[in-house]
């Protein structure tokens, strides 16, 4: 199972699509790795610049339909291979969300008041999230702030996220 702890990002928008998480120039790329160097490239927000702000991040927090637009795979290979493996946010549109089970991360919806309030006590503060998979917790701190926060995880998206996703999830059981 992967990791789903680390350095938070923190992206205060809401539809960022898949065209923005890796232009659709670099599918053609034959491998995750090649992805890599692209992710979030033609992202547009201000203050934001990719190469300087996703260096060490394990975690993007955002607002709603994230990974809305085309339903490539790429996009969740390009946040796994930049060792993002959850995002957190209001809503992702359907096939993102799918695809990240898929691939054995996480898309963790949470309530938009719940997200606001997150941006209001972390966003611009070095943010960590500590996530607790069995107890279904999320630990967000940043100095001596800390919010404890539930999530939902239906039966199915755990079983993928605990093999590692759907590849790993066929083999043990077909």
């Amino acid at each position: 199972m992967k990791n789903f702890s680390g350095k938070v990002l923190f992206l205060d928008r809401d539809d960022i699509n898949t065209d923005e998480i890796i232009p659709a120039r670099y599918l053609t790329e034959n491998s995750k790795e090649a992805l890599q160097p692209y992710l979030l490239e033609d992202l547009e927000m201000t203050g934001f610049d990719p190469r300087q702000d996703i260096a060490g991040k394990a975690a993007i927090v955002t607002r709603d339909n994230f990974g809305c637009g085309s339903s490539r795979e790429h996009a969740p290979w390009a946040l796994e291979v930049n060792n993002i493996n959850i995002v957190i946010g209001v809503g992702f549109a359907r096939i993102f969300r799918q695809n990240m089970y898929n691939c054995g991360l996480m898309a963790v919806q949470l309530p938009s008041d719940t997200i606001e309030q997150l941006f209001a006590r972390f966003a611009g503060k070095d943010t960590t999230v500590t996530t607790d998979f069995e107890k279904r917790k999320l630990v967000f701190s940043a100095g001596d702030q800390v919010e404890e926060l539930e999530f939902e995880l239906g039966g199915f998206d755990k079983a993928l996220v605990e093999a590692g996703g759907w590849i790993g999830y066929a083999d043990e059981k077909y």
